[in-house]
């Protein structure tokens, strides 16, 4: 074989071990569904007047946090419905019942 053909069949080599090897890089890392499945539990987990942002949460943007912590705090309030949604009607007659 020729220098040049050695060469180019090792660049070749060299590259598709590098693309395999980020390819299975890639693809362990957690998405960000698992990422924020793993915080829900997290929140769902942390001692009562725990404020701190759990480890689990770190690679959520602000606003996903924020609206995931929201979200734990209406549920823990009983102003959810069956389906996790907000209920005005369950946080009304929550205040009302509270005079």
């Amino acid at each position: 074989m020729h220098r040049r053909t050695i060469a180019i069949l090792a660049a070749a080599v060299i590259a598709v071990a590098g693309a395999v090897t980020g390819l299975v890089i890639w693809l362990s890392q957690p998405s960000y569904d698992d990422i924020a499945d793993n915080c829900v539990a997290a929140l769902t987990e942390r001692a009562d007047g725990d404020t701190a942002k759990p480890e689990a949460c770190d690679g959520l943007t602000e606003d996903d946090y924020d609206a995931l912590v929201l979200s734990h705090v209406l549920g823990d309030l009983g102003w959810t419905d069956d389906e996790g949604n907000f209920d005005k009607n369950k946080m009304l007659e929550d205040t009302l019942n509270d005079n």
